[in-house]
């Protein structure tokens, strides 16, 4: 059967895929992402080490997702998602288990190595490798779709540091290892590589050319090849993107180890309020996220990622100034980090795919990775050594503040690859 003979399904099957994505994304950031700063406050209260002992232990993670990605994406690549998410799921839960039983720092970083390997085989990297092969016009909308799924979790963060903090950390740490079994791992069933190996194409389009759309498309037959990793690795875009994320990872994963500590213990406004804030940079992540799915697909990428990075900058500069009396000055900063972040991630997905395409996605994934990773790692480490030399963030946050901003002027270089797109029959996006 040809793919002009196929009657797309009322529903295209790419849909139930991302929403499978939201979901996982939302599970994975409420146990995870969002609860780090509760396990943080406990743990230091229960073993009393210092601020870099968990600062470590998320750049440990980083590294692993880093490391991991570029062979994460060659296997996604050529073996599809479901198998690694399984399998990275199962990990995952392994780690919850040993987090919940942790006597020393050498059993804390076992437990969160399994997590960080857990986490990045089960869920965004592998996730969003099916995403691309799915979608190609309403590619920004789908990404965006289970990037939300990871800022809804932020809803859940007062409720989950309350749970966190009632139940006792331990037992929270192995009651998520189940809620992974029980709903992570049927959740990635659903998951399929690619339309075509289904009788589908991209979108649900009937035919090759109307998903081409246009007879003088040099991608004539509608079929996405993009570039290789040789050749997206040559194009000075992919360095370009890969460390202005970085860029703005440096406040992301700053906050993510230490707002909710130093709103806690350092503003001294308690963990319910610091929990609270979280929930507003979700609410800002869940505005932007609708913002950028919806105009990615429809604007200029680059001018709207510009303006995230910025966004990052300013808000990790007002917490830099706000005190034990400005907590609205920390709620103001966390609307804006949360609106930035969501804006930023479907673009920075989608730009990826419209520059190089989704003939090696997973793999161009996997080597941003790399880079990303430094982001990751140095944001927070930055933050908690600074913290423990002079016994404040304010220095800290005022360096990530400035790398963001310079950050920003990396998407204003990292122009489409010309001549690799034009050979490729890629769009070329502004």
């Amino acid at each position: 059967m040809t793919a002009r003979a196929i009657r797309p399904p009322r529903l295209f099957y790419g849909w139930y895929i991302a929403a499978t994505g939201f979901v996982s994304q939302l599970l994975l950031g409420v146990l995870i992402f969002h609860s780090f700063g509760a396990y943080v406050t406990l743990m230091q209260a229960d073993f009393g080490w210092d601020r870099t002992t968990f600062s470590l232990a998320f750049a440990v993670q980083r590294i692993e997702s880093g490391l991991l990605g570029p062979l994460q994406g060659w296997v996604v690549d050529r073996y599809g998602p479901r198998l690694v998410m399984l399998f990275g799921l199962a990990l995952l839960a392994a780690g919850f288990f040993l987090l919940s039983a942790v006597q020393s720092r050498a059993t804390f970083y076992l437990a969160f190595l399994l997590i960080a390997i857990g986490s990045s085989l089960g869920s965004f990297l592998s996730l969003v490798v099916a995403i691309v092969n799915w979608f190609r016009r309403r590619r920004s909308l789908a990404v965006g779709m289970i990037s939300m799924g990871f800022a809804a979790g932020g809803l859940f963060a007062t409720p989950a540091a309350l749970a966190i903090e009632g139940l006792g950390w331990r037992a929270a740490a192995f009651a998520s290892g189940l809620l992974v079994l029980a709903i992570a791992v049927p959740l990635a069933f659903v998951v399929r590589h690619r339309p075509e190996d289904h009788g589908l194409l991209p979108d649900g389009a009937p035919s090759r050319r109307a998903l081409a759309g246009d007879p003088d498309d040099p991608d004539e037959d509608g079929m996405e090849r993009g570039l290789t990793i040789r050749e997206a690795l040559r194009t000075p875009a992919f360095w370009y993107i890969s460390f202005g994320q970085a860029s703005a990872l440096l406040v992301i994963g700053a906050l993510m180890v230490h707002l909710v500590v130093f709103v806690d213990e350092d503003l001294g406004f308690g963990l319910g309020l610091a929990a609270f804030a979280i929930t507003i940079q979700t609410l800002g992540q869940i505005a932007g996220q609708l913002l950028g799915a919806f105009l990615g697909d429809r604007w200029p990428k680059r001018p709207l990622i510009v303006c995230a990075l910025l966004g990052h900058s300013l808000a990790i500069f007002l917490l830099a100034l706000s005190n034990s009396g400005t907590l609205w000055l920390v709620y103001l900063a966390a609307a804006i980090n949360g609106t930035a972040w969501g804006l930023r991630a479907p673009l920075l997905t989608a730009i990826r795919a419209d520059y190089f395409g989704r003939r090696s996605f997973g793999m161009i994934m996997g080597f941003s990775s790399l880079v990303i990773m430094l982001g990751m790692i140095t944001g927070p480490t930055l933050a908690g050594v600074m913290y423990d030399r002079t016994g404040s963030y304010q220095a800290g946050f005022l360096a990530l503040a400035l790398g963001a901003a310079l950050g920003s002027m990396l998407f204003v270089l990292a122009r489409p690859p010309r001549a690799g797109a034009a050979a490729a029959g890629l769009r070329r996006t502004p």
